[in-house]
C-alpha cells in the first residue's frame, strides 16, 4: 500500500509572474517537533485522499498524521519531509520525497503505525481501502522519487514560498539522481488544474495511464502522474 498523496491541494499559492519567493525564506529538513506545525499541512495536501483510506473525521486524521510525523520511520516520517521557514522561523510550506530504493519498509510500517493508533479492528478496512488508492496513486519504482504531501500555509499562499521550497527540493533530488534511468515523478488530481499548470510549467509531463480508475475509488480521486522532463521545456 501507498500514500503518494497528490502533490498540492487547489487552495495552495502558485507563483506569478509577479510574485517573488520572501527574501528571508529558508529551507531545512523536517524535525520531529515539526510535527504540529506539518500535520495540518500534509493533510491539506491531500485530504480527499486521507479521509478515503482513514476513513475518519480530519481532527482525527491530523491527529494521526502528526504521530506519524513524529516517528523515526515511514513515508509520513519528518525523516522524508522538506520545510520552508520564515525570517520568524514559522513553518511556510512542506512536501516529502520518496525514494524508491528505500521503500522497502514502507508497507509494514504503515501497518504498525495504524495499529499502534488505530487498533487492529479499525485497521484492517483502512487497509482494504489503502490497497485501492493504491491502484491510482502507485508507489515509486526503485529508479523513481515520488515528491508528495506538498502544502503553503494560508497566510503564506500567493507569496511564491512554496515554489521557492517546490524548485529547492527539485535542485536537491536532482542532484542525488546518478544516472539518467532515475526519474522524480509525482501525482496530482485530475480536477486540480492549477496545480497541475505550476508542474508543467516547473518541467514535469503527463505519464499516460495505462488502466482505467478502479471503480471502487471515488471519482474525485481521479488523478495524474507526472514526470519531470526539464529538457522538453527548453
Amino acid at each position: 500500500m501507498t500514500m503518494s498523496i497528490s502533490p498540492i491541494h487547489p487552495a495552495t499559492e502558485l507563483l506569478g509572474e509577479c510574485e517573488v519567493a520572501p527574501r528571508a525564506l529558508r529551507f531545512r529538513p523536517a524535525r520531529p517537533g515539526d510535527a504540529r506545525l506539518c500535520a495540518p499541512l500534509i493533510f491539506a495536501s491531500g485530504s480527499h485522499e486521507f479521509e478515503f483510506f482513514l476513513g475518519v473525521s480530519p481532527e482525527r486524521c491530523i491527529t494521526f498524521l502528526a504521530f506519524a510525523f513524529g516517528l523515526d520511520g515511514g513515508r509520513f516520517s519528518w525523516r522524508r519531509h522538506e520545510v520552508a521557514v520564515d525570517a520568524s522561523g514559522e513553518i511556510v510550506a512542506v512536501l516529502a520525497a520518496h525514494d524508491g530504493r528505500r521503500i522497502l519498509a514502507d508497507d509494514p510500517h504503515v501497518v504498525l503505525t495504524l495499529v499502534r493508533h488505530f487498533g487492529v479492528l479499525r485497521t484492517v478496512p483502512m487497509l482494504l481501502r489503502g490497497l485501492v488508492l493504491e491502484t491510482e496513486l502507485p508507489k515509486p519504482k526503485r529508479a523513481q522519487t515520488l515528491v508528495a504531501h506538498c502544502a503553503t500555509r494560508e497566510a503564506s499562499r500567493g507569496t511564491g514560498a512554496f515554489s521557492a521550497l517546490f524548485t529547492h527540493a527539485l535542485g536537491e533530488v536532482a542532484r542525488g539522481l546518478n544516472t539518467p534511468a532515475r526519474e522524480i515523478v509525482l501525482d496530482v488530481l485530475v480536477s486540480n488544474t492549477r496545480a497541475a499548470a505550476l508542474y508543467r510549467r516547473l518541467g514535469f509531463v503527463d505519464i499516460p495511464r495505462r488502466k482505467p480508475r478502479s471503480k471502487r475509488l471515488p471519482a474525485e480521486l481521479e488523478s495524474i502522474r507526472m514526470r519531470f522532463e526539464p529538457r522538453a521545456h527548453r
